[in-house]
């Protein structure tokens, strides 16, 4: 597929699809040409997301379990499994199972996944993988969310269970991201969260009176995309910003080993505050483990930032003489999500930042 071959019907059709079709009434794919042209352009942004999700799992030493079975559920075009795989090496995994309502859908993502794979087992999932009792090395979901209906949601639960590892994302959308918290809350008994939360305790967006907030990041699209000219038609006739790709994202692992990913992505770093960290008895709490929700929104000397600790999801603000390497990081796109600090009345007052980076 390239852009002289896509098929911009076939497009306009899905989107069409997406933006006002029944999602839950049965497969939307008609012919292979429309999990192509799929494939190639809106498949190839989900990618990308999973691309930003998999760089910080690999950045913290996270692994899913050796020689893991790994379940592609909901697979579409398979795009999530392929990147998955991909990510960390076809000889990590023992199978790669399919599973999605649509047969022309594994048609498509078998032959692909045995193309790319070919000394990995790449097959349709059994009923017998679906409704047995064998343990599931990785479950990976993407971009299902919304569209389950009471049948599917309880065929995933089911899965869950069975699940040593879980990697889920999707689109991130208000009703999307709250939709996967509320699975975030259904499994947390059984898995240890390991991102995006920085604690274990109930998920802060979703308590009382924070129902306008949503769980969501941005991904980096790849460099080249603005000035490709096959890109850029795509995003005009999609209606789509290039610049802005948000997803949600949960990743569940049974393994204590996971507890070491959230503080492995924190760099060495100093702590820096308006008043004197340096003081004798220092009393003050200790630095909480936080994460970046969403934009920053940046003015002159100080920035609004939307951030999650175990205590639960805050509006905060940073001034610039506190944190001045974080301040610049936040004005131009470049912070990172997690970080340890204490906030009081809505003002972040002590601050662990990296050392190695001075601002201009």
């Amino acid at each position: 597929m390239t852009w002289e071959t896509l098929d911009w019907e076939v497009l306009d059709r899905l989107r069409e699809t997406f933006l006002t079709g029944d999602k839950t009434a049965g497969p939307y794919w008609h012919t292979i040409t429309d999990l192509e042209c799929y494939d190639f352009t809106y498949g190839e942004r989900i990618g990308w997301k999973w691309d930003a999700v998999l760089r910080e799992l690999k950045a913290s030493g996270w692994t899913p379990p050796a020689g893991a079975t790994v379940l592609d559920w909901g697979c579409g075009s398979g795009i999530a499994g392929r990147r998955v795989v991909e990510a960390f090496g076809a000889g990590h995994f023992s199978r790669l199972l399919l599973h999605d309502h649509s047969q022309l859908a594994l048609d498509y993502t078998e032959h692909h996944g045995r193309k790319a794979f070919p000394g990995l087992t790449v097959e349709r999932a059994t009923t017998r993988d679906l409704r047995g009792s064998d343990p599931i090395g990785l479950l990976v979901v993407s971009h299902v969310v919304n569209e389950l209906n009471d049948i599917a949601r309880a065929e995933l639960a089911e899965l869950c269970t069975r699940a040593e590892a879980i990697l889920w994302v999707e689109p991130g959308t208000h009703e999307a991201s709250r939709l996967l918290g509320g699975w975030r809350e259904q499994l947390k008994s059984r898995f240890r969260i390991l991102a995006p939360c920085p604690h274990q305790a109930a998920c802060g967006v979703l308590a009382a009176g924070n129902e306008r907030h949503w769980c969501h990041f941005f991904a980096p699209p790849p460099m080249g995309v603005y000035a490709d000219s096959g890109w850029v038609k795509f995003g005009q006739r999609a209606g789509i910003d290039l610049r802005s790709l948000p997803y949600s994202y949960l990743v569940l692992d049974t393994r204590p080993v996971g507890s070491a990913l959230a503080p492995t992505l924190l760099p060495p770093a100093k702590v820096v505050a308006s008043d004197d960290p340096t003081r004798e008895g220092d009393s003050r709490p200790s630095l909480q483990l936080s994460r970046l929700v969403g934009d920053a929104k940046v003015f002159k000397g100080y920035a609004k930032v939307f951030a999650c600790d175990e205590t639960g999801v805050h509006d905060l603000m940073l001034q610039k003489r506190d944190a001045p390497v974080l301040f610049k990081q936040l004005k131009q796109g470049e912070a990172p999500s997690l970080h340890r600090w204490t906030h009081e009345n809505g003002r972040i007052t002590r601050i662990e930042q990296p050392t190695t980076t001075e601002p201009e």
